[in-house]
């Protein structure tokens, strides 16, 4: 039975982290594999960041960023070790452990999913509740999918009233935009950046606002690497922390290494707003007590504990089994970066204009 006393146990506190030192650069870099949860966006924004701004290398790494296909492709990845670290939607990432896959989540990376129903600005959809006998587009393998019953649930409509439209990920946006469907369920962070440069108004109903919280992405490895060394695991989450708080504080610069990083996003000619919008909404999940209070990767017990059970139950089901949250997330190598005073009201103030899209 798992206790609040395990959990807190287990997800650690920051001053384990004395014990560790980084790797010395003596011997040169280490060379490390890391996997992006998608295609180059607003969440793996600093990833792009730590590898080409130096922080990963000021730890002793030098690391490769690959590119990946949907969190559940990087999840298996990483547990499969073909690659060494990677990303993932939370959610996904428990849904992985509880199907008895050896992966952990190390460090957070982002607080809120921002999952959610997205409608054009015109549209007659204005509650949840207005979904009832419209159509619905949802791509099966999406991280939100398996949440939608619980979503209706939790607002009040009869699911089983809505016209759900199976569609795939990759033409979610395009078919609202054309109206081929009412609704979307999607990622904010994925659907508004890909849209709202285009001129398209939406609207998102977020699972948050029905008191559905989902962390974001989570930074992952086999629970073999932790155990066998800690201070890689440490060197890496620590670069990443690093590369996460320099694009809450440094925006521009930001999404200029990004751009640079990745000429088929600079060369559109939406590719600009595009970074912008997915980084300010990515780093306004990051302005929650869990980072001011801790600092940055940390897990609050409670959530993870609460986010296990309601994924375990409407994701998993009889199909796996629960995973114990204070081995699946630690908080051992998370805290050692932090915002100061005036960091945080630099993000603040930088981030604040990207909080009208989720209005």
């Amino acid at each position: 039975m798992t206790t609040r006393r395990t959990l807190l146990h287990g997800l650690g506190a920051a001053s384990a982290l004395g014990a560790l030192s980084r790797p010395a650069l003596a011997q040169g870099a280490s060379k490390v594999s890391f996997t992006t949860s998608w295609i180059p966006e607003g969440p793996n924004l600093f990833a792009y960041v730590a590898r080409d701004k130096g922080f990963w290398a000021k730890n002793g790494l030098d690391v490769s960023v690959a590119r990946g296909s949907g969190s559940g492709s990087a999840a298996q990845a990483v547990a499969a070790g073909t690659f060494d670290f990677g990303m993932a939607a939370t959610p996904t990432v428990i849904i992985q452990a509880a199907r008895n896959l050896p992966i952990t989540c190390i460090g957070q990376v982002n607080y809120d999913a921002l999952m959610g129903i997205a409608v054009l600005a015109s549209s007659s959809i204005k509650t949840p509740k207005d979904l009832e006998g419209k159509k619905l587009g949802a791509a099966v393998s999406s991280g939100e999918y398996p949440f939608l019953p619980l979503y209706a649930e939790k607002t009040g409509f009869d699911w089983k009233k809505v016209d759900l439209v199976q569609i795939d990920g990759k033409v979610r946006e395009r078919s609202l935009v054309e109206k081929q469907v009412d609704a979307v369920s999607s990622f904010a962070t994925s659907t508004l950046p890909s849209l709202a440069p285009l001129g398209s108004d939406l609207r998102f109903m977020l699972f948050r606002d029905a008191g559905l919280i989902f962390y974001g992405q989570s930074l992952t490895t086999q629970p073999g690497r932790v155990a066998k060394d800690p201070n890689l695991c440490m060197a890496f989450v620590a670069g990443a922390m690093e590369a996460i708080k320099f694009t809450m504080t440094n925006f521009d610069e930001a999404v200029d290494i990004f751009l640079k990083a990745n000429s088929e996003v600079a060369i559109s000619s939406t590719g600009k707003a595009y970074s912008q919008i997915g980084l300010g909404l990515t780093n306004l999940t990051n302005l929650v007590p869990e980072v001011k209070d801790h600092g940055f990767g940390y897990a609050d017990p409670a959530k993870v504990a609460t986010m296990t059970d309601t994924v375990v139950s409407y994701a998993v089901g009889d199909k796996g089994t629960k995973p114990d949250p204070a081995v699946l997330f630690t908080n051992r190598f998370a805290a050692t970066v932090r915002l100061s005073p005036a960091d945080l009201a630099t993000a603040e103030r930088n981030a604040a204009p990207y909080a009208k899209y989720l209005v």
